[in-house]
């Protein structure tokens, strides 16, 4: 980047050592005017953004409750909503509720100041004044000054972690995704056992040895031996003892005929 001169300087100046006074006027020199007020600096190439004003309508208590965070900070309300935008990523931001514009009777009386109409109240809806960069909308800086007055009243937390602890953050999170998976697979294999394994009840009970076996889930014909038997009995009284979830007093009386007719 070429240096321009600073411009004439006063003897006054070099002998107070007015630095204020030098960089202004080298300011000058190189953007043809001092920085405005509320103009700040983004890049090498001394590039120069202007801070706008935005209004954010917003309920009274809402914005009483902005000012007294801003007042207890030592701050003012721009200041609360740049803090948030520069450490919250802006999809956190746009993600949080929208606190919204005030209710219909909700209005704040002012005195105009000019115009004809000079020294008249006005109703109009509660607002606050907030000076930051472009490139906002007005609703994510409510967004954004929500979010402060939630931080502020314990609601919400931010966190700070090395990468280490992210890292070990993130493997628990990986551990409890596959113990879900694992349990979600197996709730879905005990579902098709118990589906195996149910039967439809018989009109007129359990009468005959196939019925028995039928009854107990073994094809026609079948012998099975006593650890097999008992083995079969006991899913199926999960199933269908009367204190469970799908218990039938019929399916159990017939379960218990099965088994006393094969034993």
């Amino acid at each position: 980047m070429a240096v321009r001169p600073v411009g004439r300087v006063s003897k006054a100046e070099v002998n107070r050592g007015d630095r204020c006074g030098l960089l202004w006027r080298w300011a000058r020199n190189v953007w043809g005017k001092g920085p405005g007020r509320g103009a700040c600096f983004v890049d090498d190439e001394r590039k120069m953004v202007k801070k706008i004003s935005y209004t954010v309508s917003c309920a009274s208590r809402f914005r009483d409750a902005l000012n007294a965070l801003a007042h207890a900070k030592s701050c003012n309300v721009a200041d609360v909503a740049r803090s948030v935008v520069l450490i919250v990523p802006r999809d956190v931001i746009e993600a949080f509720p929208d606190p919204g514009d005030p209710a219909r009777n909700d209005r704040e009386t002012v005195v105009l100041k000019s115009g004809k109409s000079k020294g008249k109240p006005w109703r109009r809806k509660p607002r606050l004044q907030v000076r930051i960069a472009p490139g906002f909308t007005v609703e994510t800086i409510r967004k954004a000054l929500a979010l402060a007055l939630a931080l502020e009243q314990g609601h919400m937390k931010i966190g700070i972690e090395s990468e280490a602890e992210r890292a070990e953050t993130e493997m628990q999170s990986e551990a409890q995704a596959a113990l879900f998976r694992e349990t979600h697979d197996e709730l879905e294999r005990l579902r098709n056992v118990v589906d195996a394994l149910r039967f439809d009840a018989l009109a007129n009970g359990v009468v005959t040895r196939d019925q028995a076996l039928y009854v107990l889930g073994f094809p026609p014909g079948s012998n099975p031996d006593a650890a097999m038997l008992r083995l079969r009995f006991r899913k199926l009284a999960t199933v269908y003892h009367p204190d469970g979830k799908d218990g039938s007093h019929e399916h159990m009386s017939q379960l218990n005929a099965a088994m006393a007719m094969l034993r």
